[in-house]
């Protein structure tokens, strides 16, 4: 029986991809306009975002120091001078960042949905930075609503898809890993990863991920309004 449900933040509950592509498009233009390369910065800063949060994740870098390289990375990929205040340049991508944070249309629903079943803990497992994701949740509505919220600093220090990431989950829940079940668009982190723990797990395929094959007996959604009928 399944007795709580937690799911991923970023592509899952919150359009993150969408948010930092505009937002990263928005900083370029207004730190380098007309430069010739624009049009090619939402997918490089993709990328640098993969490097660094790596590294963050890893602890081989503070949060701070992996924005600060994104930034450095950037201006040197297009041939800019890197900013004497990294901090400062990241802040201008944050603000718009920060203004283009929407929930994915199916959300209220789905949530709306569970609430009327009952019965069922409904959380966040999150690899973000806890004040960023506390404030993400706030923005678009769902402060309050999901509880608990898990980052790094609440499950020693561990990141999805490490097995000891959902054991610690599971402990804070106050559940076997077996009435858990994780849902997100992320194969290796929300789908693969908590089976390794005795989780249960389901896909939210929105069509944003790298190709990749799922296993053959993962279920699959691409909304979440579907996890209602999945589960009954």
């Amino acid at each position: 029986m399944i007795r709580a449900i937690l799911f991923d933040l970023d592509g899952t509950l919150l359009d993150h991809r969408g948010a930092a592509d505009r937002a990263a498009a928005a900083w370029a233009r207004a730190t380098a306009p007309g430069h010739p390369r624009l049009p090619e910065v939402p997918r490089l800063w993709q990328r640098l975002e993969e490097v660094h949060v790596r590294s963050w994740q890893a602890g081989e870098c503070s949060f701070a120091e992996q924005r600060r390289r994104r930034v450095r990375d950037l201006c040197a990929e297009l041939r800019l001078a890197a900013p004497a205040d990294a901090d400062a340049s990241f802040a201008g991508y944050l603000e718009h960042y920060r203004r283009r944070w929407r929930a994915f249309p199916d959300v209220p629903e789905a949530l709306d949905a569970f609430d009327a079943l009952g019965g069922l803990r409904l959380g966040v497992l999150t690899n973000g930075e806890a004040a960023q994701q506390a404030a993400k949740l706030a923005a678009i509505g769902l402060a309050g609503r999901l509880d608990p919220v898990l980052t790094s600093d609440l499950l020693g220090g561990h990141y999805k898809p490490a097995r000891d990431c959902y054991l610690h989950a599971a402990r804070l829940l106050d559940l076997p890993p077996e009435q858990v079940l994780v849902v997100g668009d992320d194969l290796d982190a929300d789908v693969l990863g908590p089976r390794t723990a005795g989780m249960h797990s389901v896909w939210l395929d929105r069509g944003t991920a790298p190709s990749r094959t799922p296993p053959p007996d993962a279920p699959r959604i691409t909304l979440l309004t579907e996890l209602p009928a999945l589960l009954s």
